[in-house]
């Protein structure tokens, strides 16, 4: 076991490493740079700019430099908002993602794995088609769509909520519904599929066979086998919620990491570009790490170190 721990974490850094090299090149690699306007700066400013930040540097030099800079978990300065650090920039933006994705998680795994398992036992009845149909406008509708159909309706027109802003706990739901609404969907699909498929298969035919209750056949034979492929993607898919989203923050105008991530790209804030993808990521391979243990949790067959 611990073998395989150390394995895991050394092509976590592997892949780190690649992902922020791969990062820094391709955005110098972008035409125009960090400065860039539509009114063009004298030369002499961009030069200037430009050596305060070490960008006439050859691109060797810059990458050695932020490299031993990311050593020390330094991700560097924003090159468009003075005074402000990426590492500001993610402790500030990330509390509001992380709040917001957090309980769409929770709201996506207490509803979507029930209806989920509710449309498998009840499949092909009107629950399987009803749950189906929801479940399929949930994932085709797009989640700008939810969020300003919920503000005209709720906020607008009803007053119930909010418009904008995290004042109070009212307006927490909208963007918790606009950004939970299509993984909801997708895990209630995919819980279904699964568990169909698990109910098909001789060791649930012989559990029933045995005499033991509809309960433990479901609960203790069925559901465990069901959920290895909505773990699968409920991990990643944490990561991605969690680190926010762009649409969403800015249609309810919430200051989360989305609106500072998609802001630098346009920007060309090559720091901020570069320190974003790393967390990111570093979400992801940590997510993923995690689901691989709980495999071996739900089912005891699967070994970790083969």
């Amino acid at each position: 076991m611990g073998n395989y721990y150390i394995k895991r974490f050394l092509s976590m850094v592997v892949t780190l490493f690649l992902i922020v090299t791969i990062t820094f090149f391709l955005m110098r690699a972008i035409p125009g740079g960090p400065f860039t306007r539509e009114k063009p700066l004298p030369a002499e400013i961009i030069a200037r700019l430009e050596a305060k930040y070490n960008l006439d540097a050859p691109l060797s030099e810059q990458y050695f430099d932020y490299m031993k800079g990311l050593l020390t978990f330094d991700l560097g300065p924003s090159y468009r908002i003075l005074g402000m650090s990426v590492n500001e920039m993610i402790s500030n933006g990330f509390p509001t993602s992380a709040k917001i994705g957090g309980l769409a998680c929770v709201l996506i795994i207490i509803v979507g794995l029930p209806i989920g398992i509710i449309s498998a036992l009840k499949a092909n009845s009107m629950i399987d088609y009803s749950v189906m149909i929801l479940a399929t406008l949930g994932v085709t509708l797009p989640s700008f769509v939810v969020a300003t159909g919920f503000m005209y309706i709720f906020a607008v027109n009803l007053g119930w909520v909010p418009a904008t802003g995290l004042g109070s706990w009212k307006g927490y739901i909208g963007p918790v519904i606009a950004l939970s609404g299509y993984s909801l969907s997708f895990v209630a699909r995919l819980t279904r599929s699964s568990m169909l498929e698990v109910l098909r298969q001789d060791y649930v035919r012989t559990a029933r066979a045995n005499g033991l209750s509809e309960i433990k056949v479901i609960g203790k034979h069925a559901l465990k086998n069901a959920l290895i492929p909505v773990i699968t993607y409920v991990g990643p898919m944490v990561a991605a919620i969690l680190t926010g989203s762009f649409v969403i923050e800015s249609v309810f105008d919430l200051p989360g990491m989305g609106t500072y991530f998609v802001n630098s790209v346009t920007n060309r804030d090559y720091p901020v570009v570069i320190g974003m993808t790393i967390f990111y990521a570093a979400f992801y391979v940590v997510m993923v790490f995690i689901v691989d243990i709980l495999y071996s949790v739900i089912d005891p067959r699967i070994k970790l170190n083969s």
